[in-house]
C-alpha cells in the first residue's frame, strides 16, 4: 500500500475556493481507495511567501505519505517549482509565474481577494521573498507538466515552455490565465499524478 499527499497551491489573491481547485480536489478524492489513499492538501496561502512556504513545508514534513505531488496555478506554480526541486516530486504547473518577483512588483501595496473582497498588504519586502524561492532550472523535467494556455492575458507562455524544456507539456490554443476549460484538461492531470 501506497499514500499520496497531495498539495495543491492556488495563485496569487486566489484561495482553495477556486474553481480549479475545487475540481480537483473533488477529482482527487474520488481517486482515493483503501489501497492507494490519497490525501488532499489545499491551504489558504498568506500575503509572505516565506511564511506560506514554511507553512506548507511544515505540513509536508509531518506527513507521511510515501508520495508527495504539487499542482500549483499561477503563483502557485511558481511555489510547486521550488517544493519539487525541495522534496524530489512529480509537479504539475498550471499557467506558472516563472518569475514571480518581476510579475508581481507592480502589485505591491493593498489589495483585494478575489473572491472575498478581503484586503491584504501586499508589502516590498515579499519580492525579495519570492527572489529568495526562485528556482533557476528544473532539474529534473520528467517529474513536470505543464499547462499553458496561449491565451493567457496575464503571464507570457512561451517563457513557460521555455522554462519547462523536456517536462511534458500542454500548450492551449487561446484559454486564459485561469484555464476557464479545464475540466476537459483534468483528466490528463490525473493520469500524470497517479502513482
Amino acid at each position: 500500500m501506497s499514500s499520496t499527499l497531495l498539495v495543491y497551491l492556488h495563485g496569487f489573491r486566489s484561495s482553495p475556493r477556486s474553481s480549479k481547485a475545487v475540481m480537483t480536489g473533488d477529482a482527487v478524492k474520488s481517486l482515493s481507495t483503501a489501497d492507494n489513499p490519497i490525501q488532499w492538501y489545499c491551504p489558504q496561502l498568506l500575503a509572505s511567501p516565506h511564511q506560506s512556504m514554511d507553512m506548507v513545508t511544515k505540513y509536508i514534513d509531518q506527513s507521511k505519505a510515501d508520495q508527495i505531488v504539487i499542482i500549483g496555478s499561477s503563483l502557485g506554480g511558481f511555489y510547486a517549482n521550488y517544493l519539487a526541486e525541495k522534496y524530489g516530486c512529480k509537479a504539475v504547473a498550471l499557467n506558472p509565474a516563472v518569475r514571480a518577483a518581476r510579475e508581481l512588483a507592480p502589485h505591491v501595496g493593498m489589495m483585494t481577494s478575489y473572491d472575498s473582497d478581503e484586503p491584504f498588504d501586499f508589502r516590498p519586502e515579499y519580492i525579495d521573498e519570492l527572489k529568495s524561492l526562485q528556482i533557476e532550472g528544473i532539474s529534473n523535467p520528467g517529474s513536470y507538466f505543464l499547462i499553458a494556455a496561449k491565451g493567457d492575458e496575464l503571464l507570457d507562455w512561451k517563457e513557460m515552455v521555455e522554462f519547462y524544456q523536456g517536462a511534458k507539456q500542454l500548450i492551449l490554443e487561446g484559454s486564459d490565465h485561469g484555464i476557464a476549460d479545464y475540466a476537459d484538461h483534468l483528466p490528463k492531470v490525473l493520469e500524470f499524478i497517479s502513482p
